[in-house]
């Protein structure tokens, strides 16, 4: 469990502090509109209305005390700027701020962010990956480099092992996991297969993790 300062509660903020208190992390709420404090007490540990551009305001929240910071206010980008340079100014540990412009993130960035959330940009790359190729289940970007997708088991793939397959050295990706979900990592004798129950194969495997580097 971590202690999380949220600072903006619009559409982002209060589905991300919906998603926070779902994890069993305790929530500390702000935003000066009295309405939305209040629509979201419900899910947060706390809550307070207040300008997070005052530090007086900040200082009082005792922001060095939690583990992650997040700064989810929209629609006023001045706003979001001003407080994530005061959030590290008062010692805050780790501040994530949200962007909705490329030109935004390289402002948190330079001004006291440690990362930024570009949701609508994050989501449209993986809604265009998603449901566009056939073959893909899910998709998941873990940064500008690399990344973990499902896919189906190709046809000429099955009843073959993994090393016989040579992936990592051909397609330069790695087998992180497959479906049905297992703790161990495959190996290279491993047969990609979905019908033979053999102690070389994988039992009624469908899909398989691949953890690659995006070109």
């Amino acid at each position: 469990m971590k202690t999380v300062l949220l600072i903006g509660l619009g559409r982002f903020g209060r589905h991300l502090a919906m998603q926070l208190n779902e994890l069993g992390h305790q929530v500390m709420a702000v935003d000066k509109d009295e309405e939305r404090v209040n629509e979201c007490m419900s899910f947060v540990t706390n809550a307070q209305i207040g300008d997070s551009t005052r530090v007086d305001f900040l200082r009082s929240l005792g922001v060095s005390n939690y583990d992650v910071c997040y700064v989810t206010i929209s629609g006023d980008f001045q706003n979001s700027l001003e407080t994530t340079s005061l959030l590290k100014e008062l010692g805050a540990n780790y501040v994530v701020s949200r962007a909705e412009r490329d030109v935004q993130a390289k402002f948190l960035l330079r001004n006291g962010a440690d990362a930024v959330a570009y949701p609508e940009k994050q989501l449209a790359k993986w809604a265009a990956i998603r449901y566009t190729a056939n073959h893909i289940f899910s998709y998941i970007e873990l940064d500008e480099q690399h990344a973990i997708i499902e896919v189906a088991v190709p046809e000429d793939w099955q009843g073959r092992s993994i090393g016989e397959l040579d992936i990592r050295r051909k397609y330069g990706v790695t087998i992180s996991m497959r479906r049905p979900y297992s703790n161990n990592m495959p190996r290279p004798k491993y047969k990609t297969t979905n019908t033979n129950m053999g102690s070389n194969a994988f039992p009624f495997l469908f899909s398989i993790f691949f953890f690659l580097s995006i070109r």
